[in-house]
């Protein structure tokens, strides 16, 4: 199969993108109202937040992942894959995160590695950024909403990490956590409105997705440091799953026996399971997931199992009803 590189992509069809989809709908009225006055209820300076000073930064000594795991699809530019977004600790509208990006900070950032580990640790973003050379992958990243992106991610298999700690027998899962800030985050402000989700946002693997060569910790994109609209410093990308499972701006790293709680598992669990596969054959409650539209582009396409990964992931599920573990 011809893989088609970054490098082999004229600059002439990477172009700006239209950007047309909507927001969850479920939860848009009453958290959008509650990001703008949240703020003001707590007597928060938000012009005072600081800014994350490493954005635009170019990343050295980049080297291209496995080719097999690449996607021959046309990329999209980097302009679509920084202004829309799903960030809900910025914002539930699409366009919020890029928004409301400088209130997250992102120097100076720790990861702590816990639970069911040999040798625990707190990293620096710096020491992570250490762990294993850093590879420029094309992934897919598909939302649960229906629309889709192709990215030139960069980062380094999340079995680097997991490798250094040294898991015991007992850890079968694990939980990431990301920043609780609700002094400069926007979408974590308190309100009598309430808020979009229970912070902070956690999510979960088991051990041998996590190992899998596929999944990624990212700390950047397009050759550059995260854009913190996009989850900076780090986060994880799993390109098999939707898109909400790889979570953004990760603190903690907990490894643990039994299945973590995720957050939009807690929110609605009769729509978000667990794994989150993609899976064309299971519908979301509200709507068909057997298409998709990429954004960019006007017509819908279908929605691959596994996000075309299946060949590479399939056999983490033999024998399991994906439609009960959904």
């Amino acid at each position: 199969m011809l893989i088609k590189k970054p490098l082999d992509i004229k600059s002439s069809e990477i172009t700006p993108k239209e950007l047309y989809l909507n927001r969850r709908q479920f939860i848009a009225s009453a958290s959008a109202v509650a990001l703008t006055t949240g703020a003001a209820l707590a007597g928060i300076d938000l012009a005072a937040a600081p800014r994350n000073s490493f954005a635009g930064e170019k990343l050295k000594n980049l080297k291209k992942g496995p080719p097999a795991f690449d996607t021959t699809e046309k990329l999209n530019s980097f302009k679509d894959i920084t202004s829309y977004n799903n960030f809900y600790e910025l914002g539930v509208e699409k366009g919020d995160p890029a928004e409301n990006a400088k209130y997250l900070t992102t120097r100076p950032w720790t990861v702590a590695v816990e639970g069911e580990v040999k040798k625990p640790k707190t990293l620096d973003i710096d020491a992570i950024m250490k762990l294993s050379p850093l590879e420029e992958r094309i992934y897919r990243l598909r939302c649960v909403e229906a629309w889709s992106m192709v990215i030139p991610w960069v980062g380094f298999p999340l079995s680097a990490l997991i490798n250094q700690v040294e898991p015991t027998n007992n850890a079968k899962f694990i939980q990431f956590v990301t920043l609780h800030d609700p002094k400069h985050l926007p979408g974590q402000k308190p309100s009598i409105f309430g808020s979009a989700l229970q912070w902070p946002y956690v999510e979960g693997l088991r051990i041998d997705e996590a190992m899998h060569p596929l999944t990624l910790l990212s700390v950047g994109l397009y050759g550059e440091v995260l854009p913190s609209q996009n989850g900076a410093p780090v986060r994880l990308v799993v390109p098999w799953k939707y898109g909400f499972k790889s979570i953004k701006s990760i603190v903690k790293v907990r490894f643990v026996e039994k299945q973590p709680a995720a957050s939009w598992n807690i929110m609605q669990p009769q729509e978000y399971g667990f794994y989150s596969n993609v899976n064309p054959e299971v519908d979301h409650p509200r709507w068909s997931q057997a298409t998709e539209r990429r954004i960019g582009e006007f017509l819908r396409r279908k929605t691959l199992m596994f996000n075309g990964y299946g060949e590479q992931v399939a056999s983490l599920y033999k024998g399991m009803d994906l439609k009960k573990y959904y």
